[in-house]
C-alpha cells in the first residue's frame, strides 16, 4: 500500500482525525521502523555488579488480555474494540482496515513507552549499570585500545535513549580530538551500527556517540518526530558535559537517512559545534514518500528550510543510484547550505542508499573523505 493511494490517504486521514489531529502520530506511523527483535539488548547490572532480570515490555500483557476475554463473554456483536471479530479460520489482519491498523499500534507503543520510562527513571534511581550484549548474528571488528559504554541518556521528554559510546584510547587523543553524534537510519539500531562506529572511533582517531532513538532498541518512549528532537538535544548535552569536557566546537553531527532529521534540526538550533555529515538526507520526509502535496500538512522533518540556517560547517554525503532517495535530495540540500560553510560534497557515483561503506575499497575512501573534512573543521 502505497501512501498516496486512496485507501493510504484515507487510513492516514483516519489515524489523524482518531489521534486527535496529531502530525506526530501520522508521521510516525509511516516513518519509523525500529528493528523488532533489536540486535542488542543492555544487561542491566546493580551497583555491586550482579545482573539483574531482564525487563520484558509485554509483562501483564498475558493478564490484560484475560481481563479484556472476560469483558467481553457476552459480546455477540461481532464487534471487537470497534474492529469486525473474525470468525474461526479468518485472519484478525485481513479483516482490520489500514486505519484500524495503525490505531492499534499507535497504542501498542504508547503502552510500551509508559512501561520503560517507568523502569529507566527507577534504574536512574537505583543507580542500575548497563552492558552491551550484542545480537549473536553480528561479527564487530575489534575495538583496538578504547573503551566502549552502554548508557542511558536523560531526556527532557521523561524517556531515556539507549547510547554506545565509543572512547577512542588516551594516547591518540589531542586537543583536536572530534566526538560524532551519530543519528543512524530508519530501520537499523545501534546494535546493527556497532561495527561502523567501532571502524570510525578506530580509523578516524575520534570518539563517537550511537544512540537509539525513543522506541528504538532499549530506549523508552515512542518514536515521533518531536520526540527525536528531545532525544538528540539530551544526547548533545550529555556528550558535551560527559565527553568533550565542555566544549561543543569538539562535537560533529552525523545523521544518516532519517538521521539527518534531528541532525540539521540540532545544526540549526546550536552555535558552535565543530560540524555535520549529511549521509543519504532527503529534503524533508513527506517528499520522499510522495511527489504528491496533498499531505503537506503532515510533512516532517523539513531539513531543506533548516539547512541554510545551519550554523557550523557541512559535508555531504549521497550514492548517485540512491532509489530509496534520490541524490536529487542532497544535491539541494548543499545548495541551500550558506557558503561560508559548504564542505566538498561526495557524490558516490556507483552505490544507493545504504551501501556506500560497503566494500574494502569504499571503506577506505569514505573514511579518506571524513578525514579530510574532520581536518578542515581546525
Amino acid at each position: 500500500m502505497c501512501c498516496c493511494c486512496p485507501a493510504a490517504v484515507h487510513a492516514l486521514f483516519c489515524l489523524w482525525v482518531q489521534s486527535g489531529f496529531s502530525k506526530g502520530t501520522v508521521a510516525g506511523a509511516l516513518t519509523f521502523f525500529p528493528p523488532d527483535p533489536p540486535l542488542y539488548k543492555f544487561q542491566r547490572r546493580d551497583k555491586e555488579g550482579k545482573n539483574l532480570p531482564d525487563f520484558v515490555d509485554d509483562d501483564d500483557d498475558e493478564e490484560e488480555g484475560k481481563k479484556d476475554k472476560k469483558s467481553g463473554e457476552n459480546d455477540d456483536t461481532g464487534l471487537e474494540d470497534g474492529a469486525y471479530k473474525p470468525k474461526e479460520g479468518e485472519a484478525k489482519e485481513e479483516m482490520q482496515s489500514p486505519a484500524k491498523q495503525l490505531t492499534e499500534k499507535s497504542k501498542e507503543l504508547r503502552k510500551r513507552a509508559k512501561k520503560r520510562n517507568a523502569r529507566d527513571k527507577k534504574d536512574a534511581e537505583d543507580g542500575v549499570e548497563y552492558k552491551l550484549v550484542l545480537d549473536s548474528r553480528l561479527q564487530p571488528p575489534k575495538f583496538k585500545g578504547g573503551k566502549i559504554e552502554a548508557v542511558k541518556i536523560p531526556t527532557k521528554s521523561g524517556s531515556y535513549c539507549a547510547a554506545i559510546v565509543y572512547r577512542c584510547p588516551k594516547k591518540v587523543r589531542t586537543d583536536r580530538t572530534k566526538t560524532l553524534i551519530f543519528s543512524h537510519g530508519n530501520a537499523t539500531d545501534i546494535g546493527a551500527m556497532f561495527p561502523l562506529q567501532a571502524i570510525l572511533s578506530n580509523s578516524l582517531n575520534c570518539n563517537v556517540v550511537s544512540y537509539d532513538y525513543s522506541g528504538y532498541g532499549e530506549s523508552g518512549g515512542m518514536p515521533l518526530e518531536n520526540n527525536t528532537y528531545t532525544d538528540i538535544a539530551g544526547v548533545l548535552k550529555w556528550t558535551i558535559e560527559e565527553v568533550c569536557d565542555g566544549d561543543e566546537s569538539k562535537v560533529v553531527l552525523y545523521g544518516q537517512s532519517v538521521g539527518s532529521g534531528p541532525s540539521c534540526y540540532m545544526g540549526m538550533k546550536t552555535e558552535g559545534l565543530g560540524g555535520m555529515v549529511l549521509h543519504s538526507p532527503f529534503m524533508s520526509g513527506m517528499r520522499v514518500l510522495t511527489p504528491s502535496r496533498i499531505l503537506g500538512c503532515l510533512d516532517i522533518f523539513p531539513n531543506i528550510d533548516r539547512i541554510s540556517k545551519a550554523k557550523c560547517p557541512v559535508m555531504l554525503i549521497h550514492g548517485k543510484l540512491d532509489q530509496e532517495v534520490p541524490i536529487a535530495h542532497g544535491e539541494a540540500l548543499h545548495n541551500a547550505v550558506p557558503d561560508h560553510l559548504k564542505r566538498t560534497p561526495w557524490w558516490v557515483p556507483d552505490r544507493g542508499h545504504n551501501d556506500i561503506t560497503e566494500g574494502r575499497g569504499k571503506l577506505a575512501e569514505y573514511l579518506a573523505k571524513l578525514r579530510e573534512f574532520l581536518e578542515t573543521l581546525d
